[in-house]
């Protein structure tokens, strides 16, 4: 270990084994047995998708508890992250993929107004800026329960409310967001994404992710339908913006919340990664290290596309700082990786290549990795 020797750890999580703390702790855990002096610090990193909360509250972040609508309309116990007038909102806690039963999808039906009931806690426990991961949802309904939930008002020809999900957006006659709650007008939302697709088309919400959440053809084509006339609808009864919105690069994100966020929040996108960075203080803690260490549990080719390691990388090279991975299964080449700015990747699968014996055992097999790269480079 150098004199100038500080690391920091800024990893993701290993989806399906280690949460982004957890890694950091058995990196550290794996540095610290053949450099006992070394001077290490740990930032929990994601990208706005699953395990956004817990980064936040790793970094110092508050969790804040509440029962909100849960896909299928059940209730849930989600949580958001809270740190002065701050608030770090998780989609997925509420109107996530990973809330329903195994080899269970509801594409036509699920809905996002848990979601909007999580906005209204984080509103309520006095927030005035809501980071919104929309990573991993369950969703295709435009955000219209998310919206529903927070006062607008969507009815049929027959002047009743619409049933959950994007489905019923089909029979969508009228809508009225009078009603949205009026502190939302005070309130900063940013939208944590990386996704770039419009609301509907060949490139759309329903065409590019509904088969991800269990749509078939026939329901990929009546979703995307659906939530053109939820912006048709929009556009005659809130003025043109929402037809706007519609077209707009990320309004197609996760299920179409991205245009309701647009339309109804007020809402502007930045890739997740870098919000996730600024509102942990990633700077700061990078100023103090002269090694960064990231990672999740595949580096590949989405990797290189927005996610954490690549953000994480991104800026430390702009900084001059060696980075340094470690990962699950590395799927990309030595170049790609070096494009990216990583030295060099540490990957579990070198010492057990068996994935499921990876996964179970990744915590002592990340302990080993860890101890490998500190001889090598620290």
């Amino acid at each position: 270990m150098t004199d100038t020797g500080r690391v920091l750890i800024a990893a993701d999580k290993f989806k399906g084994s280690l949460t982004a703390a957890e890694v950091a702790e058995h990196v550290t855990v794996g540095i610290r047995a053949v450099r006992p002096a070394a001077v290490v610090e740990s930032l929990p990193v994601a990208d706005g998708g699953d395990g956004t909360v817990e980064a936040a509250v790793a970094g110092g972040f508050v969790p804040v508890e509440a029962e909100v609508t849960g896909p299928l309309g059940l209730p849930v116990l989600a949580s958001f992250a809270l740190r002065d007038e701050v608030a770090v909102v998780e989609m997925a806690q509420a109107s996530g993929l990973r809330l329903l039963p195994p080899f269970t999808f509801a594409p036509m039906t699920a809905t996002t107004y848990g979601t909007g009931e999580l906005i209204a806690a984080a509103l309520d426990a006095g927030a005035r800026t809501v980071v919104l991961g929309i990573g991993g949802s369950a969703t295709t309904d435009g955000g219209a329960g998310m919206l529903t939930a927070l006062g607008a008002s969507l009815l049929d020809a027959d002047g009743d409310p619409l049933p959950y999900g994007g489905g019923p957006l089909r029979e969508l006659a009228t809508a009225d967001l009078s009603g949205l709650d009026p502190r939302l007008k005070d309130t900063e939302f940013v939208l944590a994404s990386d996704v770039d697709n419009p609301l509907t088309g060949p490139r759309g919400a329903a065409a590019v992710y509904g088969p991800q959440k269990g749509a078939d053809p026939v329901e990929v084509e009546a979703l995307d339908t659906a939530l053109a006339n939820f912006a048709r609808v929009l556009e005659r009864t809130a003025g043109a913006r929402p037809g706007e919105y519609a077209g707009a690069p990320g309004a197609g994100a996760a299920g179409g919340v991205g245009f309701g966020a647009l339309v109804g929040l007020g809402a502007t996108f930045r890739a997740g990664i870098e919000v996730l960075l600024d509102v942990l203080g990633f700077d700061a803690a990078l100023a103090r290290a002269d090694v960064v260490i990231t990672g999740e549990g595949s580096l590949d080719e989405q990797t290189l596309h927005g996610k954490a390691p690549a953000g994480v990388a991104a800026a430390a090279r702009a900084a001059g700082k060696r980075v340094l991975a470690v990962c699950g299964r590395l799927a990309i080449d030595e170049e790609a990786l070096r494009g990216a700015g990583i030295e060099r990747a540490y990957p579990l699968a070198e010492i057990e290549p068996d994935p499921r014996a990876s996964m179970a055992n990744a915590g002592p097999l990340l302990e080993r990795v860890a101890r490998r790269l500190a001889e090598e480079n620290l």
